[in-house]
């Protein structure tokens, strides 16, 4: 296994450029700062990259990114304070401690969650085993509303210039209601919004724009996810990200 020091000293990394990204971008960017820099860096060795890639130096220089005004939440290392506080990339993942590079999620890595429970994951080794599409080392989006996986076929750090660039617009489509920034801005990070009736519903036809809307936290929406596909028969949608409830709400009920 490396040392500590391996994933971080090295001459480059991708933080500088990244911000300069971010910089650029059209798509609101937060950057959350990050708590507990040695945990990130602990997290590296768990993931086996380093800060010359995008996302060893979010887990390392960030807690975590809101992204179009809170819409996608990009996990990092340990964030500080509590409502703005994203869980980290090891919390979400359940990494162990010590660091053990042989242990990883089944199926893959989730690196985010957007604001209606839909899960971006990089593929991992087993991905085809787990039921995931696309290579390994690509992301793949679980939907909330088919709850089935779909491949990007993108590594991470394209597809993060790709939201970037304002692909989640194009991405989300009737997904979004007029109103939606100030509604998600309004959010902990560590709650979502739960769409009644569910998105994946004959029901929903009428457009989310018309149906009721309300902030729960993530974990209860990941939750959802699993018993319905479960009732539903649909393939078992393996892991989806621990999402712990947190103790603040958000924006107002809809």
């Amino acid at each position: 296994m490396r040392t500590l020091s391996d994933p971080v000293d090295v001459e480059e990394s991708a933080w500088p450029a990244l911000e300069e990204e971010f910089a650029r971008s059209s798509v609101p960017v937060r950057v959350l700062p990050a708590k507990a820099p040695r945990r990130g860096r602990s997290a590296l060795l768990q993931i086996q990259v380093t800060v010359r890639s995008a996302l060893g130096a979010i887990v390392v220089h960030s807690g975590g990114l809101l992204l179009d005004s809170g819409w996608l939440r990009v996990f990092g290392g340990t964030g500080a304070g509590h409502r703005e506080a994203l869980p980290s990339l090891a919390r979400i993942n359940a990494f162990p401690a010590p660091a053990d590079p042989d242990r990883w999620p089944e199926g893959g890595l989730v690196v985010a969650h957007d604001v209606l429970g839909g899960v971006f994951a990089v593929n991992g080794s087993d991905a085809e085993e787990a039921g995931r599409p696309g290579d390994p080392g690509e992301i793949a989006y679980f939907a909330p509303d088919t709850l089935e996986w779909e491949p990007l076929e993108l590594g991470h750090g394209a597809w993060l210039s790709w939201v970037l660039s304002g692909g989640l617009e194009r991405f989300c489509g009737d997904l979004r209601w007029p109103g939606w920034r100030e509604d998600v801005g309004g959010l902990a990070p560590s709650h979502g919004i739960r769409v009644e009736p569910c998105l994946w519903s004959a029901a929903a036809r009428c457009g989310i724009h018309r149906a009721e809307r309300r902030p729960v936290p993530m974990s209860e929406l990941i939750g959802l996810y699993r018993e319905e596909t479960a009732r539903l028969g649909l393939g078992a949608p393996g892991f989806l990200g621990h999402a712990a409830h947190a103790r603040t709400g958000g924006a107002r009920d809809r």
